[in-house]
């Protein structure tokens, strides 16, 4: 069980050490990002809408490029992630960026002591909650820090993605499953052949235990979608099939590769 291993202790590690992989990377290309690139796609654009002025939360912000790209767009925001050297990065990044933005460094299940506000919006995305355990804690953290009819935008890899093995040639994972899943991962996403080797804890959440955790906890839903590609070139054996749109070569569009919800308090 999740409570007889540290997680939160070996994924900050295994963060830390892809942090400093991916600031290097082509995948992320900080040089261009800080010459004005964004790094956001038309899915959460088109849900997030017109964000200048708002209060935004972003929940598992990583090195932060998300969340400056959010504040050049005219948002107030706060980032929030487990790792310190993300964190750390971050705020080097707004700094060069010239972006006025706040980042907190902690387990968002831990947030309610370190921030006591309500937002606009509450965002989060892309790979961000197989690192978390209990979905219902997750959900009721999303609803205390939205104000009332605010907004809860949500982007990420469909559960169909992680039942594959590495090379989506055979099922090897539960759709759903309340076990962690211990692995050694070697490289990472954004490098594959970085040199890194770590241990990470994960769990695999259907769509059915996010939805209802997130309606028990006090939230509508106002609109869900599921995508047969991903804007991201982080999985094996991808086909570019259109600009920034990668599906599984031998799998082509058989398979949602994401899914996006908006959901209202």
């Amino acid at each position: 069980m999740e409570e007889d291993i540290d997680y939160l202790a070996i994924n900050k590690q295994s963060w830390n050490a892809r942090t400093i992989s991916h600031l290097k990377s082509e995948f992320y290309d900080v040089e261009g990002f800080l010459n004005g690139k964004t790094s956001l796609n038309s899915v959460e654009l088109d849900l997030l809408g017109d964000i200048k002025g708002k209060k935004i939360l972003h929940l598992q912000c990583h090195f932060g490029q998300d969340t400056i790209s959010l504040a050049r767009m005219g948002a107030n925001i706060t980032g929030v992630d487990l790792s310190d050297k993300a964190i750390e990065s971050a705020r080097e990044l707004a700094a060069k960026s010239e972006v006025d933005t706040t980042f907190i460094c902690c387990d968002i299940y831990d947030l309610p002591n370190f921030l006591d506000e309500q937002f606009d919006i509450v965002y989060t995305s892309y790979g961000v909650i197989g690192w978390l355990p209990d979905m219902a804690k997750w959900a009721k953290i999303i609803e205390r820090y939205m104000i009332p009819g605010g907004k809860f935008v949500f982007v990420e890899f469909h559960p169909v993605v992680w039942m594959f093995d590495d090379d989506f040639k055979e099922i090897k994972y539960k759709y759903s499953k309340s076990e962690p899943i211990i692995e050694i991962e070697t490289g990472t996403y954004a490098d594959k052949d970085a040199d890194i080797t770590e241990q990470c804890v994960t769990w695999n959440h259907g769509m059915a235990e996010v939805i209802n955790n997130l309606l028990k906890a006090g939230l509508n839903l106002s609109s869900i979608a599921e995508h047969d590609y991903s804007p991201y070139n982080c999985f094996s054996g991808t086909n570019e099939f259109a600009p920034n749109k990668f599906r599984i070569k031998h799998l082509d569009n058989k398979i949602p590769m994401l899914y996006s919800l908006v959901a209202v308090k």
